[in-house]
């Protein structure tokens, strides 16, 4: 499939997905030449769908930016464009691989399938008010969509040792195909920043995004 969407928004970030349904070998042809630095971490990678993961993200570099950039990751993991200013982040699950860019501003993205089992996100990542908003009708969907929301806070963020729990906090909503979230983010010291996030349901996945 590759490319499966590309889309500009309003705030001048733009988003863009590849659909990973290429075998590794394919992909690497599809990527070449791959930065040295990129085929060193692959080859320490055991998983296979790990590995087309990441050659689906470089991929994606690929068709974004026509000339060569090279990734390079912070020491807390977040990534960056070494030989561009872009704002970037990255996900990927073993469909989709997805990158939000921004000339200027932080971005965080995080995209999971509905698949997935996310009982343990209840336990580990939601606050008791959180716990008690959850509906019964779409519990699932509800926590994929708080799960991704606080990755993305997380990500954009930057800052190691945050609790979900406590840090970051999403006020109440009824889940649909698409929509905002306003969240607060808490910092060691109690300074509170809030956000805005906003999310979409693409093919039995939850993808949430932040900018700014």
């Amino acid at each position: 499939m590759g490319l499966y969407s590309r889309k500009n928004l309003d705030n001048g970030a733009e988003i863009s997905i590849w659909e990973i349904v290429e075998d590794e070998d394919d992909l690497r042809r599809i990527c070449a030449p791959i930065p040295n630095d990129e085929l060193e971490e692959l080859s320490l990678i055991k998983s296979k769908a790990r590995r087309k993961e990441k050659l689906a993200i470089r991929a994606l570099l690929n068709v974004l930016y026509p000339e060569k950039v090279y990734l390079g990751h912070h020491d807390n993991g977040k990534p960056y464009i070494q030989n561009n200013l872009t704002e970037i982040s990255i996900s990927h699950t073993s469909r989709f691989a997805v990158i939000i860019t921004h000339p200027e501003l932080n971005v965080g993205i995080d995209i999971e399938s509905l698949n997935r089992d996310f009982s343990s996100v209840e336990k580990k990542a939601l606050s008791e008010e959180e716990i008690d908003d959850l509906s019964s009708k779409n519990h699932t969907l509800q926590l994929a969509i708080y799960w991704c929301a606080k990755e993305a806070i997380f990500k954009r963020m930057s800052v190691n040792g945050i609790d979900f729990a406590e840090q970051i906090e999403i006020d109440k909503f009824t889940p649909h195909d698409d929509g905002e979230l306003d969240a607060v983010f808490i910092d060691k010291y109690g300074e509170e920043e809030e956000f805005e996030l906003q999310y979409e349901i693409i093919d039995d996945h939850v993808m949430v995004w932040i900018v700014g």
